[in-house]
């Protein structure tokens, strides 16, 4: 009999810290499964050298209804016997038009929402349900910020998407404390990192974005986390023995 593997679900495994994670989790003993918005041939290319299993879905997650449908077939068509564990980490998401909120586009704030937001809220419930039987111990790592807890200007879709999570994480963990062998949830920010992300932030109008200044700040004056540093972090927060304790928390402490 073989031996059973650490199954990770990672979803924006395609740039920034999420490619570097799906990076990390490519071990020996592991099974990964990108849901993004392009393959990366780089990572095959690091699963065949590791020894772990890769597999990648390119995926719209605006259509989260859809993800979550075939990430619920495919995890009830798996034999549960296979994975010693299994962990959901939702990392996608988008930065509607840095303008205020009486300006943006409906079509822009709605796509921010559904992928940051719905679609983490569907794949939560797809990955729950389908192995709501497993026998091995299970996690969700939702990746927040900390413009979930803290509001800004031009902002509005992002931090209100961010807080969602939050907030529904809280829930989640409720559901799964009242339920036998329940998941292990969190929704953590993971510190300012070096991203496209911070790029377009940098590159805002100032006076649509009055908070531009700041983000320059933290560029010039080297406070940014690399994309690798920052994955580290979320999976050494991932692997804690506590885990799960506190439903919303920050890696930074």
């Amino acid at each position: 009999m073989s031996t059973p593997l650490h199954l990770f679900i990672l979803t924006g495994a395609s740039r920034g810290m999420g490619l570097a994670m799906a990076q990390q989790l490519l071990q020996p003993g592991h099974q990964l499964l990108c849901l993004s918005r392009n393959t990366q041939p780089a990572l095959q290319s690091t699963a065949q050298t590791s020894g772990a299993l890769l597999e990648q879905w390119s995926i719209d997650l605006a259509d989260g209804a859809a993800a979550a449908a075939r990430l619920h077939a495919c995890l009830q068509a798996a034999p549960a016997s296979r994975f010693a564990s299994a962990t959901l980490i939702n990392n996608a998401s988008v930065i509607p038009a840095l303008v205020p909120l009486r300006e943006s586009e409906p079509a822009d704030l709605a796509h921010a929402l559904r992928v940051g937001l719905e679609a983490p809220m569907q794949l939560c419930a797809a990955f729950l349900g389908a192995t709501r039987d497993w026998q091995a111990p299970r996690k969700v790592l939702n990746v927040s910020s900390g413009l979930g807890r803290r509001a800004m200007a031009s902002q509005a879709g992002y931090c209100a998407a961010k807080a969602g999570m939050d907030h529904f994480t809280r829930c989640l963990a409720m559901d799964e404390a009242l339920t036998p062998n329940g998941a292990k949830v969190c929704s953590l920010a993971p510190g300012v990192i070096d991203t496209d992300m911070q790029v377009q932030l940098r590159s805002a109008d100032a006076a649509q974005f009055p908070d531009r200044g700041s983000f320059e700040g933290l560029k010039n004056q080297g406070q940014l986390t690399t994309p690798d540093e920052a994955a580290r972090r979320v999976l050494a927060y991932l692997a804690r023995p506590d885990f799960g304790e506190q439903p919303v928390a920050d890696v930074r402490g």
